[in-house]
C-alpha cells in the first residue's frame, strides 16, 4: 500500500487509498516472512523425500559443508608454498640530532701547528735578518694566532637533521627446508580429504536420525491404530455384555469385567496418542516445519537377506567413514613426525633486493641456517610425534573391533527380526481364529468373559508386537548400513521384492 501512496501525483488513481495501521502492517509482514521461511511439503511425504530434505537442509549438514569449504580453501592457500616470496618495501624516515662538539684541544693543536710552521719559515732567514727582528716577528705572529683562536669558542653546538623515502623490491626463496614445505602441503591435502569424509559422515548421521524419527512416527501410528481397534472391540464386547445382562444370560460381575477391560483399553489408547504426538513433534523438528505431515512409507520387513556377514566384515574398512577418518588421522600423525624431524635439518634460502631510488643499489645471495640451540629438545618432540602416531594406529584398530561387533550384532538382530516377523504373522492368524471361537462360545454360554477379553488382548498384543518388531528390523538395518558406510542405500530396501508392509 505504501508504494501506491508514494506514486507521483499525476499517476495517482482517482480514489482514496485506505491506510493500514502501522502495527497491522508490521504483523502481516512478520507472518508472511514466517510462512515463506518454513518448508512446504506435499500432502504426503515419503521416506526418500524426507531423507533428501534433511540431508540438504539440516543445520549440522550446512555447518559441515561450511567446514568442508574452509578446508578446501586452506588447501588451495598453501598450494604455491615454496615459490619465491616477493615484497615491495618502503621506508620513510626523518632524523634530527643536536650535539655539542668540543674545540679546545683542536684549537691548541692548530695553534701549535701554525706557530711551529711559521718558526720553521723564519729560521730560513737567520743569516739575513738579525735575531732580534726574527724574535719580534715570531712573537707577533704567535700573538696574532693566539688572539684569533681565542675568538673561536671552546665548544660548538651542532644540529643535524635529514629525511628521506626509500623503496626497494626484495625476494626470498626457500631452496631447502628439510621437508617442511612438502609436509605442510600434504597436511592441508589430507585435512581437505578428511573434511569431505566428515561431510558424508554428517549426512549419514542425519539419515540415521531421519530413519529413527520417520519410522517411529509410523510405529506410534500403528500402536494408536491397534489401541483404537482394541478399544472399539472392547466397547463392542461391553455393549454385548450389557444386552446379555439385561436378558439375564450373564451376571453383573461378568458385565463389569468387560467394563474394566474397556476402560483399560481407553487408557492405553490415550497413552498411545500422547506417544504419537511426541514422535510427530520430533519429526517436524528435523524437517524444520510446524505443519502436520502425512507419511506415505509404512513400516516394512524384507523377507530375504541381502547381506553376507563375511563380506561385510571383509570390506567395511574401505567404506566406513569413521574408519577412513581414523586412517587419515594416522596419516596426519605421520606427517607431523616428518615436520618434527625437519627441525633438526638445515634451511637454505636465496635472497635478493633491488633499490628503486636513483642509486639503484642491489644485493643477491644465499643464506643457510642451522639451529645449534633453541631451548627445545627436538629429539623428544620427534619421539612424542611417533608415540601419537602409534596411539592413532591403536585407536584405529580398536575402533575396527567395535565396528565389527556392531556389524555382527545388527546382522544377528536383522535375522532375528525377519524370523520373528514370519512367526508373528502365523500367530496373528491363529489369534484371530481363537478370538472368533471365544466370542462364539461366550454367546452360546460355553465360554467366559475372561476368555474373550484374553483373546482380544492377545490379538492386540500380537499386532503391537509385529509393529515393534518391524521397527526393530528397520533400526537394525539402518545400524548395519551405517556401520558399513552405505546407509545412503537404505531407501532402496523400502521397495525391494518380497517385502511385507505393516499398515
Amino acid at each position: 500500500m505504501r508504494h501506491q501512496i508514494m506514486l507521483k501525483r499525476h499517476h495517482r488513481p482517482n480514489f482514496k487509498v485506505k491506510r493500514f495501521p502501522r502495527q497491522l502492517s508490521l504483523s502481516i509482514s512478520l507472518i508472511s516472512c514466517a510462512l515463506f521461511s518454513m518448508p512446504v511439503f506435499a500432502q504426503t511425504l515419503s521416506y526418500g523425500e524426507a531423507e533428501q530434505y534433511v540431508v540438504e537442509h539440516a543445520y549440522a549438514t550446512q555447518a559441515q559443508q561450511a567446514l568442508q569449504q574452509a578446508s578446501q580453501l586452506e588447501m588451495q592457500a598453501v598450494k604455491n608454498l615454496g615459490l619465491p616470496r616477493i615484497d615491495l618495501n618502503a621506508r620513510a624516515y626523518a632524523f634530527h640530532s643536536e650535539t655539542s662538539v668540543p674545540l679546545e684541544s683542536s684549537k691548541r693543536r692548530l695553534e701549535n701547528s701554525l706557530t711551529r710552521g711559521f718558526d720553521d719559515k723564519l729560521s730560513q732567514w737567520q743569516n739575513v735578518l738579525p735575531p732580534e727582528v726574527i724574535d719580534q716577528v715570531s712573537q707577533g705572529f704567535d700573538q696574532v694566532v693566539s688572539d684569533g683562536l681565542n675568538k673561536v669558542p671552546n665548544d660548538l653546538d651542532v644540529t643535524i637533521q635529514d629525511h628521506d623515502v626509500r623503496t626497494s623490491v626484495s625476494m626470498v626463496m626457500p631452496l631447502y627446508m628439510g621437508g617442511k614445505i612438502n609436509s605442510a602441503k600434504q597436511i592441508a591435502n589430507i585435512q581437505a580429504q578428511r573434511s569431505n569424509i566428515s561431510e558424508k559422515q554428517q549426512q549419514d548421521t542425519q539419515r540415521f536420525e531421519m530413519i529413527q524419527a520417520y519410522f517411529n512416527v509410523q510405529l506410534q501410528q500403528q500402536l494408536v491404530n491397534s489401541a483404537l481397534f482394541n478399544l472399539n472391540a472392547m466397547q463392542e464386547h461391553y455393549g454385548n455384555a450389557v444386552k446379555l445382562e439385561q436378558q439375564g444370560f450373564i451376571n453383573k460381575g461378568q458385565r463389569m469385567q468387560f467394563e474394566v477391560a474397556r476402560n483399560n483399553a481407553e487408557r492405553s489408547y490415550q497413552n498411545a496418542q500422547a506417544n504419537l504426538r511426541a514422535s510427530q513433534f520430533s519429526l517436524q523438528n528435523l524437517l524444520q516445519t510446524k505443519q502436520s505431515v502425512q507419511l506415505s512409507t509404512p513400516l516394512f520387513v524384507n523377507l530375504t537377506q541381502n547381506h553376507s556377514l563375511d563380506t561385510l566384515l571383509a570390506n567395511y574398512d574401505q567404506n566406513s567413514s569413521l574408519i577412513r577418518k581414523l586412517q587419515m588421522d594416522t596419516q596426519l600423525a605421520n606427517e607431523n613426525v616428518k615436520v618434527q624431524q625437519s627441525a633438526k635439518k638445515p634451511s637454505v634460502f636465496a635472497f635478493g633486493e633491488y633499490g628503486l631510488d636513483s642509486k639503484e643499489n642491489w644485493i643477491v645471495g644465499v643464506m643457510a641456517k642451522y639451529n645449534l640451540f633453541s631451548g627445545i629438545d627436538n629429539n623428544k618432540n620427534i619421539r612424542a610425534a611417533e608415540l601419537k602416531k602409534y596411539a592413532s594406529e591403536l585407536m584405529t584398530e580398536r575402533t575396527k573391533q567395535e565396528v565389527e561387533n556392531v556389524l555382527y550384532k545388527s546382522f544377528s538382530e536383522l535375522n532375528t527380526a525377519q524370523t520373528s516377523h514370519q512367526l508373528l504373522s502365523q500367530n496373528i492368524k491363529a489369534a484371530q481364529e481363537n478370538l472368533r471361537i471365544q466370542q462364539l462360545s461366550f454367546k452360546e454360554g460355553m465360554g467366559t468373559a475372561t476368555q474373550v477379553i484374553d483373546a482380544q488382548n492377545a490379538l492386540n498384543g500380537l499386532k503391537t508386537e509385529m509393529a515393534i518388531n518391524a521397527y526393530k528390523y528397520i533400526l537394525s538395518l539402518a545400524t548395519l548400513l551405517q556401520s558399513y558406510g552405505s546407509i545412503d542405500e537404505f531407501k532402496l530396501y523400502v521397495n525391494q521384492p518380497r517385502t511385507d508392509y505393516i499398515r
